[in-house]
């Protein structure tokens, strides 16, 4: 029996644009699916959504890693024809349908439900550990109103240097020994670090604020928490490009190395940060797009959002390796200057032989030019009776450039060597606490309108689905306020989301281009919009985007395979960082927060199964009933 086409403008009155006072009172829609009141608010819940702390720290590692101008150019081509058609199936099936992911999937099949739930349940798993990442920029907020600020110098014991701070630098002492009061390794828990508690207490209480009414509070907060950080990042642009050292460190970032194209490695992470960078398979790209008005353009809502994602990770590129290049000329200055004092001091001494000495001026040290410095070491340094060390920009520019390093090590060191630092670092921890919420809006979105839309009791009860959800993610978010929480706080960032948000991406991509058919769905989205799609988005969809998920798909899994899951420690004795394998009994959480993660894709599938079973057991007992009947009423 053939499958009846997507609900159309002709099943359900549908009002023409957004819900304004004047639409409203034509609306004939229930209050749960009322919608945006404007164009302007879906685009800041969209966009506030799709741009979040990745942007920040994340792509600009890549960039700068993989080939700088050729990365970009890999990334905007798989953003091409593999990204955007898939944006684009999302917020069609989410406008088409109405529904949060799981209604879009049980509505193209019962079968498919799980699909829906699959992405609730990782949802959540995003939302544990990324609140956990709000409550660390609000503790970094609050001691940014200081001078000087903490980190800016390393801590006295008596009249001695706190020798874990001299080691290592008073940036990452602070943020390893004071913020994170980290233990060396997953195994060792500690106690709850009491700080951490409150302003994870905090952050949900935020989140909780902001959620209360649905979109009509947290789109109220997204007019700040979207637009804020660009502000921040223009004004940290226009600071960092007068810094010493800022273009060459935009020099490094855009430098570009095309043999990179040949290794399969930069394909995967290009193609994964362009999943996660639009938030495909989260639901709440459906559940947003599922207020929108049945005529509204997805089509051009898919590219317009896209374009806004990338140009703001390249703006946050620019700003972060400008900043990072001014810190970075800092160390590369010392480097010089330490290396060329030692110089004199040998020399003067009759250690050093007249010929190996430079033939700049290196009376002077902190005049001496950092190329000037590196070819004569390139030609000579060897031949010093004593180590001198090569001065690298760019090696420099590498430490702790990923991640949490990026942004509480690195970026915070470079902020408290400029003029007025407390006003510099509350703007950043301010844009990395408004970035962090307008995406977290979004993930709970996608946890809440799903299954709000799915049982009527939940949507009788959505502010106290909200208030019991944020409770219950505080409760388990405490895992990560423990001394070794940040461990944990990487594993599930590493694998707690990709795998799962993959395969899920892999069952909607196939469910809508083989099982409902290609060509239905672009009927669909004619008799949504008006207009027709491409045709070229039919054979994206059923072959490039499918192919290329199931390929990240396989080189993620092997990865995981061939090499034994790794997760970067602090050693306390060494002060410094090293990589360390998880323990078994972290392997077995690893694979059991796969396993839950997917766990409602079959059980939905053999629930379907089953009761279409007994349907039919059901109707042919009725059928056997009515027959006897009939044979008795003829006194046969």
């Amino acid at each position: 029996m053939e499958k009846e086409p997507l609900p159309t403008d002709d099943d359900k009155t549908e009002v023409n644009g957004y819900t304004g006072e004047e639409s409203q009172q034509a609306s004939s829609e229930p209050p749960a699916r009322a919608g945006w009141n404007s164009k302007i608010e879906y685009f800041l819940a969209q966009v506030g959504f799709s741009v979040g702390l990745g942007n920040v720290w994340r792509f600009p590692y890549l960039c700068h890693q993989n080939g700088g101008g050729a990365f970009l150019l890999l990334y905007v081509m798989l953003m091409l024809v593999v990204g955007i058609p898939l944006f684009f199936l999302e917020l069609a099936a989410g406008q088409a349908i109405r529904q949060g992911s799981i209604g879009v999937w049980r509505y193209i099949s019962p079968r498919l439900a799980g699909i829906g739930y699959s992405s609730c349940v990782v949802c959540f798993f995003v939302a544990l550990y990324y609140n956990v990442i709000l409550a660390w920029s609000l503790f970094y907020l609050g001691n940014s109103f200081q001078h000087p600020l903490p980190w800016n110098q390393c801590p006295e014991q008596g009249n001695l240097t706190v020798k874990e701070c001299e080691k290592s630098s008073p940036t990452s002492y602070f943020w390893y020994r004071k913020a994170l009061n980290i233990t060396d390794s997953i195994d060792d828990t500690g106690s709850f670090n009491p700080y951490i508690v409150c302003c994870l207490l905090a952050a949900w209480t935020i989140v909780c604020l902001g959620m209360f009414k649905g979109i009509k509070t947290s789109v109220k907060v997204m007019y700040f928490s979207s637009i804020f950080p660009y502000v921040v990042l223009i004004c940290f642009l226009v600071r960092g490009l007068m810094l010493d050292g800022a273009l060459e460190g935009i020099s490094f970032m855009f430098y570009p190395k095309v043999e990179i194209w040949a290794d399969l490695q930069v394909w995967r992470q290009a193609a994964t940060q362009v999943f996660f960078a639009l938030g495909l398979g989260f639901g709440s790209i459906i559940a947003y797009s599922s207020y929108n008005p049945k005529n509204n353009n997805c089509h051009r809502d898919a590219f317009t959002v896209s374009a806004i994602n990338f140009l703001t990770s390249v703006l946050a590129t620019l700003v972060v390796f400008a900043v990072l290049g001014f810190r970075a000329k800092g160390k590369v200055m010392e480097c010089v200057v330490s290396n060329m004092n030692e110089l004199s001091e040998q020399y003067h001494s009759g250690h050093v032989d007249e010929n190996l000495m430079p033939n700049f001026n290196y009376s002077v040290p902190s005049s001496v030019h950092v190329q000037r410095y590196r070819a004569w070491f390139k030609e000579h340094g060897n031949n010093v009776p004593f180590n001198l060390t090569d001065c690298d920009l760019e090696q420099e520019m590498q430490k702790g450039v990923e991640g949490t390093g990026l942004a509480f090590i690195a970026f915070t060191e470079a902020m408290s060597l400029l003029p007025g630092s407390p006003f510099w670092s509350a703007l950043f921890f301010l844009m990395l606490l408004n970035l962090g919420l307008s995406t977290m809006f979004g993930t709970m979105e996608g946890i809440l309108a799903p299954l709000t839309d799915r049982f009527k009791t939940l949507a009788n009860n959505k502010t106290k689905l909200t208030i019991f959800s944020c409770i219950i993610g505080f409760l388990i978010g405490l895992l990560f306020t423990q001394r070794c929480g940040n461990y944990f706080v990487m594993m599930f960032d590493d694998y707690s989301a990709t795998l799962p948000l993959i395969i899920v991406v892999v069952f909607e991509t196939f469910s809508v281009s083989w099982l409902y058919g290609a060509d239905r769905f672009l009927d669909d989205i004619e008799a949504m919009l008006g207009w027709r799609p491409s045709v070229v988005y039919k054979y994206l969809w059923k072959y490039v985007c499918l192919l290329s998920m199931l390929g990240l798909l396989g080189a993620t899994t092997i990865r995981m395979f061939i090499k034994r899951p790794t997760y970067m420690a602090w050693n306390q004795a060494m002060a410094s960082e090293e990589h360390l394998p998880y323990p078994g009994w972290a392997l077995a959480v690893l694979a059991l927060l796969i396993i839950i993660a997917m766990m409602p894709v079959p059980v939905a599938l053999v629930h379907a199964v089953l009761k279409e079973m007994t349907k039919k057991i059901s109707r042919d007992t009725e059928n056997g009933e009515y027959s006897m009947r009939e044979l008795v009423t003829k006194g046969l």
